[in-house]
């Protein structure tokens, strides 16, 4: 794989993410495919093409920052671990990137898991944090 691609890849999550962090829309936008599809399988919502998923970001309520924990890039495809918060309250969450062979985001599968207490009888295996 072309070094190159990956890290075009790589830099162009960052920039996403802190395009958003800044409320950057044109930076945001100039990274996004015009047919992008955003997608959180939580909800099991879709959001197709770049006005729209400008808009949902732009009306997304709350006082919310992202930072990027951890970019991980092969080629055409990327995730991150993001550190997303509105105000007080923290949560970890895991972006699936695809792009096209312009090097602009063509997919974006977003996973918001919510914490949850285990269950019991593993107690001997794990250590919680």
């Amino acid at each position: 794989m072309d070094e190159r691609v990956t890290a075009g890849t790589r830099q162009a999550v960052h920039d996403y993410i802190d395009s958003a962090e800044r409320r950057d829309w044109v930076r945001f936008g100039a990274l996004l495919d015009d047919a992008v599809v955003y997608e959180m399988p939580q909800t099991r919502e879709r959001i197709r093409g770049k006005a729209a998923y400008l808009r949902f970001n732009q009306e997304y309520p709350g006082d919310w920052h992202l930072t990027a924990r951890r970019v991980v890039a092969d080629g055409r495809w990327a995730a991150a671990w993001i550190d997303a918060r509105v105000g007080a309250e923290h949560q970890d969450a895991c972006a699936w990137f695809e792009f096209s062979e312009a090097g602009l985001i063509t997919r974006v599968t977003d996973f918001w898991p919510d914490p949850y207490e285990p269950p019991a009888a593993r107690e001997h295996l794990v250590e919680r944090w």
